[in-house]
């Protein structure tokens, strides 16, 4: 299947084999922790880098559980059939321990060549052996970082991968981190061949995950898409989701019942509780270190009010990527109807909601969007967009921009709305609605401009400072 997307990602490899091929960094070989969400597509990633860069590579990818004794096995045996032009110097080399393993690694790497290492899943080889992260560390100290290698360690445990950067861990400062993220909404268009409007409404249900992504045929509307999905009872749309959770959240548990609360609306940290406890709330001192360990995991994510007076206290919790708020919104129930054929009762009762829900799950790729936009010559001092609330939702503005994020802004830039409709104008009632409920954000005031985002457009002669519509949007993920 054609390698499609990720052009930003594969430059910022490229650069990276660069800095080694030229030989301007201050060691000749240089690390890069890649990590990213399950089914992101890192692994492909990956490969199709080593492909068109012309240089000698191996990549290995370990598996979960395996005996380390086998699995360094598997590694040197990789090695062995890999094109590093040392690879049979090292055939039939037997690793006893991960030292003697990485050091079979450094004889295959070429001296002078550049080369690309890739370990892949590298959560699961810290977790079979406790000495793999200090083996690697030596192997890197005394002879690969003195070679010509790009050495790329890959794993989906964002928690796992993050540490390993931490201070008194062994490979502490050696590497540098690229985060892979879904395909953004501009490449989803792209694959797709959608008007901007329907490739917008295209990455809220397939979340920019690949695999959902090459299954969309290009100009298939929405509904289209649906309907072919959901007549498969092995359609990625279907999967992927259960799969993923398999991945973070192995096991029917609290963790497992609050992502299925968020993920069907509850955004509160109490109605959270109530919900999982069906009326009976769980302790706090239970579900917060549930959150904080699923917001560690970039699968929740906490939005704050931004506002210049902080209010930390006052969280909204949502899913992270809209695939699996789509997935647990709608999918999840369906799996059964599909798989009796019935995937028309799944599609139907997506679109008795499909307004709803698509209202409240574009808000963050709106304000993701925006974002990417600034500066703006038509909204100074704005750098961070957020929306702000009080503890009774009444009002809620959709999007304030602002000169800071943490610990409070300073300055409100805009305060603005957005109308996500097929058919309905951005229009006075609108804006009289954004104006009033503007007026109770601490540090807005009556000059603080005006924007408005909108799927069919605004009315004339508003006294708007920006609008944004579809084209602007997809246009932010181009730059």
């Amino acid at each position: 299947m054609r390698f499609r997307g990720r052009s930003n990602d594969l430059k910022l490899l490229d650069r990276q084999l660069c800095v080694v091929r030229d030989g301007v960094a201050t060691t000749p070989g240089q690390a890069v922790i890649v990590t990213g969400r399950r089914r992101v597509g890192k692994s492909r990633l990956v490969q199709e880098f080593c492909d068109r860069s012309d240089a000698p590579y191996v990549v290995f990818q370990a598996s979960r559980g395996r005996n380390p004794a086998a699995e360094r096995g598997d590694f040197t045996a990789a090695l062995a059939q890999s094109s590093l032009p040392g690879a049979d110097l090292v055939a039939g080399a037997v690793g006893a321990d991960w030292n003697q393993a990485l050091r079979a690694l450094a004889i295959a790497v070429p001296e002078r060549e550049p080369s690309i290492v890739v370990l892949d899943e590298v959560p699961w080889l810290v977790e079979q052996d406790s000495e793999f992260e200090g083996a690697l560390q030596t192997v890197w100290d005394r002879y690969l970082s003195a070679k010509p290698v790009l050495l790329l360690l890959v794993g989906s445990d964002l928690s796992t991968m993050e540490s390993l950067q931490e201070y008194g861990r062994p490979f502490h400062g050696r590497a540098a981190r690229m985060l892979v993220r879904p395909l953004n909404p501009g490449d989803v268009q792209e694959m797709t061949s959608l008007e901007s409007a329907e490739a917008i409404d295209a990455f809220l249900i397939t979340g920019g995950f690949p695999e959902i992504v090459q299954r969309w045929k290009p100009g298939t509307d929405r509904q289209a898409f649906l309907c072919d999905q959901l007549s498969d009872p092995l359609s990625p749309l279907l999967m992927a989701g259960e799969l993923s959770l398999l991945g973070e959240v192995p096991e029917p548990s609290h963790s497992r019942s609050a992502l299925e609360a968020i993920g069907t609306g509850e955004r509160t940290f109490s109605t959270i509780a109530n919900r999982i406890g069906a009326g009976d709330p769980i302790p706090s001192g239970t579900l917060a270190p549930i959150l904080n360990t699923l917001t560690a995991k970039r699968i929740v994510a906490v939005d704050t009010p931004l506002a210049t007076r902080p209010d930390t206290k006052n969280k909204r919790y949502r899913i992270e990527d809209s695939y699996l708020r789509f997935w647990l919104a709608f999918l999840q129930r369906g799996i059964g109807e599909v798989e009796r054929g019935r995937g028309d009762l799944v599609a139907a009762r997506i679109e008795r909601s499909w307004t709803s829900w698509r209202g409240r799950a574009v808000e963050p790729v709106i304000r993701a969007a925006l974002t990417r936009l600034l500066p703006d010559d038509r909204l100074p001092d704005a750098e961070f967009v957020g929306g702000w609330w009080n503890r009774q939702n009444n009002p809620e503005i959709d999007l304030v921009g602002a000169d800071r994020e943490q610990p409070a802004a300073t300055r409100i830039a805009f305060t603005g709305s957005i109308k996500w409709l097929e058919n309905d104008l951005f229009g006075r009632r609108e804006l009289e609605s954004l104006i009033a409920g503007s007026m109770t954000i601490p540090g807005r005031d009556h000059i603080t401009p005006l924007v408005a985002v909108s799927r069919s457009g605004v009315e004339e002669g508003l006294p708007l400072a920006a609008t944004f519509g579809p084209d602007e949007l997809i246009e932010a993920w181009r730059r």
